[in-house]
């Protein structure tokens, strides 16, 4: 903490949190498995969602600030590291506040961050992607300046079943049962191509891209058009 305030008032982009979260990561028993190159600023990530353990994996790959769902904040530990790497929470039931918070993300690119973003708006079993929701693309219609997407695809190999978020299962039950696992399990990140927004004008068109390579990432036949 003392070494992440200093960065933060010298004004220099902290490290720190990405450390903090990728060594969270490892905690929980995760190895990370990155294939491809994230980029490292001016892009917005769009990956698929199993778990609030995508953030600390991710993070500890590509150092982006997140769009997590409100309930993680609550989460032990996890909730308070997401707040050191300036996360965005959203409650998505909440319509009349989506606009408040798609200021929120276009004041975050202007400064040239990274973030990522889960437009699935859940998290699935990993069996399948969910249809993704382009409510907060929104920030990509248009695009801000020299701003990229880049798909990536989460994959916890064979224990993605176990370790999937799904259901009703609270927040802090599931980390409790994910800390209380033996072993560790794999945790693969695909970094598929960038594209550039502005060849898929409209957000819908934008997340149908991003799914598409996500799902041809994974193996998966061609999603079904949304």
């Amino acid at each position: 903490m003392p070494l992440h305030l200093l960065w933060r008032l010298l004004r220099l982009p902290s490290p720190w949190p990405k450390w903090f979260l990728g060594s969270m990561g490892r905690i929980i028993g995760a190895r990370r498995r990155v294939i491809g190159t994230p980029l490292k600023r001016d892009v917005v990530f769009l990956a698929n969602h199993l778990s609030w353990m995508d953030i600390p994996i991710l993070a500890g790959a590509n150092g982006s600030a997140f769009v997590a769902k409100a309930e993680v904040r609550g989460l032990p530990v996890v909730g308070w590291l997401c707040t050191l790497n300036r996360t965005i929470f959203v409650r998505r039931e909440d319509r009349l506040g989506i606009a408040g918070q798609i200021n929120q993300l276009r004041e975050a690119l202007a400064e040239t961050w990274a973030i990522t973003i889960f437009p699935e708006g859940t998290t699935g079993d990993g069996a399948e992607l969910l249809p993704f929701k382009a409510a907060l693309l929104a920030v990509l219609d248009p695009p801000p300046p020299g701003v990229l997407v880049q798909p990536v695809r989460v994959d916890y190999g064979a224990a993605t079943r176990e370790l999937a978020w799904v259901g009703d299962e609270p927040g802090q039950d599931h980390a409790r049962r994910v800390m209380r696992r033996p072993g560790h399990f794999t945790a693969t990140l695909h970094f598929c191509d960038p594209f550039d927004p502005r060849d898929f004008p409209g957000r819908k068109a934008v997340a149908a891209e991003a799914r598409a390579r996500i799902a041809a990432a994974g193996g998966d036949p061609p999603p079904t058009p949304v």
